[in-house]
């Protein structure tokens, strides 16, 4: 958010003309995720001294977030670099000696698993059996096919047709359905299990969008985001390393931890009052404390700025926006926040003692054959775990020891962030002695998990373009208030 008027001909915007000024432009940006602290670093090695980040919790790095237990660590947020053709995150890493690579050849049919480089995805029914590999592969390769032509709608401008209600998840259950059900050579044992495969499938997918369901993610958008070019990374000494390589050229007395914000001030829509408070606690010589913008801190301070980059979730955007500025912002944008799609997908790792699983798993998959025919990814609160999509074996174990990592996403992911450790651990064991057909799996020894959905300062992992939205609506959020004369709708 930029607090000062612009236009074509201005020459007393501090950022264009700071020269003119007595002072520094007070810039201050909310939230010390990978967003703030790279907003805050580029500003500072720009030449603008002013700069204090305010961050909500008492920790830097927002969504990445690397937990160490004993030798390993643990991603409860971001994992991967995806992609290295032009990454900035991937140079970083590489400049500064923190990869491992993987490769293309090692990601696992069905773009389920990034962890291990060996083995293959068991696909295992409720009722103890494993799908056989070659069906699998079949279904994958159909899949992909239709995954592909969810890519076209935007890409190559193809129509979207009513019956697809403009959802990937409407789109593709329909359009592989009608494919499995028309194919002469299997047997109809072997259809049901294809089509009790796409549910499972969907949840995957959800889980990479950050959805409750697929069914809510837009068809003719989806196509708008592509992966970069060459190999996945991981950092196995932690993403966090990232965050601590940003922060090393801030000063340390830039970030004030443990600050939320309770209401931005913008706009010249101070009152006296506010003005009145922050001149007594500002070290600003007289004279020189016009400011157009306010930053009110839940612990009662006012902090004077020229300009303020808000970098906090969608999720907190949704839930306080009305609230979080004064004025209210501009009606496109409270469109934008609206339209746009954010939700939960959460990790759950279970530590074992000794590995239940064969040396050639890389990762289990739940099919639930009863759900050949449904329609909804939405399950009743008892049965949150339906939604857990997958479990995958951490590679290598002489890093990791023997550990699972679960997917969940959406409301149920919701339902779990409820749940005590006990109740999670006993009910991914019971499912996975239930899939597996082996009913002498212990319980794991140790459980590790996340609770974006719930976290006050995210409330959701990351966004998508939810049916009805589009990445105009995110170029709308990016762009600066006040709007410019020659910007304003």
């Amino acid at each position: 958010m930029q607090s000062c008027e612009i236009s074509a001909d201005s020459t007393d915007d501090p950022l264009s003309s700071g020269l003119q000024r007595k002072r520094q432009p007070r810039i201050v940006v909310i939230g010390a995720g990978l967003a703030g602290l790279s907003a805050a670093k580029a500003l500072l090695e720009s030449g603008f001294t002013d700069v204090t980040i305010l961050e909500a919790s008492d920790r830097i790095g927002g969504r990445v977030q690397s937990v160490k237990l004993g030798h390993a660590t643990f991603e409860l947020g971001a994992t991967w670099i995806h992609g290295s053709h032009g990454n900035p995150v991937y140079h970083l890493a590489e400049d500064n000696g923190l990869l491992e690579e993987t490769t293309d050849g090692e990601r696992s049919v069905g773009r389920i698993s990034l962890y291990s480089k060996n083995g293959v995805a068991y696909h295992l029914t409720n009722n103890g059996q494993r799908i056989p590999k070659d069906v699998v592969e079949e279904f994958s390769d159909l899949y992909n096919e239709v995954y592909n032509l969810t890519q076209e709608f935007f890409q190559r401008g193809k129509p979207v047709n009513a019956e697809s209600q403009n959802s990937v998840g409407v789109f593709t259950r329909d359009v592989v359905r009608k494919r499995v059900k028309a194919d002469p050579d299997d047997t109809e044992a072997v259809k049901r299990l294809k089509l009790a495969m796409i549910q499972q499938y969907l949840k995957v997918e959800s889980c990479e969008s950050s959805s409750h369901s697929m069914d809510e993610v837009s068809l003719s958008e989806f196509g708008e985001w592509t992966e970069i070019p060459g190999a996945h990374h991981i950092i196995p000494c932690g993403f966090i390393k990232i965050v601590e390589i940003l922060a090393r050229s801030i000063p340390e007395a830039v970030i004030q931890l443990r600050k939320p914000v309770k209401c931005i001030h913008w706009n010249q829509s101070v009152s006296k009052e506010i003005e009145r408070v922050a001149d007594h606690n500002s070290d600003l010589p007289e004279g020189d404390k016009a400011s157009d913008v306010f930053i009110e801190c839940e612990d009662c301070e006012f902090i004077p700025a020229d300009h303020v980059i808000v970098t906090v979730s969608l999720g907190v955007l949704k839930k306080r926006h009305e609230s979080l500025f004064h004025p209210r912002l501009p009606e496109e944008k409270v469109m934008a926040i609206e339209k746009l799609g954010i939700n939960t997908t959460d990790k759950i790792f279970l530590e074992f003692e000794e590995p239940f699983w064969s040396s050639e798993c890389n990762s289990i998959q739940f099919v639930w054959e009863d759900e050949a025919e449904s329609e909804s990814l939405t399950y009743p609160e008892q049965l949150w775990y339906k939604k857990i999509c997958s479990f995958d074996v951490l590679y290598p174990p002489e890093r990791y020891g023997h550990v699972l990592s679960g997917w969940i996403c959406g409301e149920e992911a919701l339902i779990m962030e409820k749940c005590d450790d006990e109740t999670v651990a006993e009910t991914c064991t019971e499912m996975l002695r239930k899939f597996t057909g082996n009913p002498n799996i212990p319980k794991p020894r140790r459980i590790l998990r996340s609770s974006w959905g719930s976290n006050p300062n995210f409330r959701g992992s990351y966004s998508y373009t939810q049916v009805g939205s589009s990445g105009a609506d995110v170029e709308k959020l990016a762009k600066p208030l006040p709007y410019a004369e020659s910007s304003k709708t």
